[in-house]
């Protein structure tokens, strides 16, 4: 399990975006997301670098 906090994830079309990029990657991942926290789970066998790497490139830099 992935775990990410995404500070610039404000809004539903913010949601959106992760969700899209998450799916690019891995269209079989399982995706779970609390707006209101900012905090991302995501469920797959890809390496978190990869997610964090598409999500940066989107403007969804995770939190360290």
């Amino acid at each position: 399990m992935i775990e990410l906090t995404l500070p610039t994830m404000t809004c539903g079309h913010c949601v959106r975006t992760v969700t899209d990029t998450v799916r690019k990657l891995d269209p079989a991942a399982k995706l779970d997301i609390d707006l209101p926290s900012h905090k991302v789970q995501i469920e797959s066998n890809r390496p978190a670098v990869e997610f964090t790497a598409a999500l940066t490139e989107e403007g969804y830099a995770p939190a360290t």
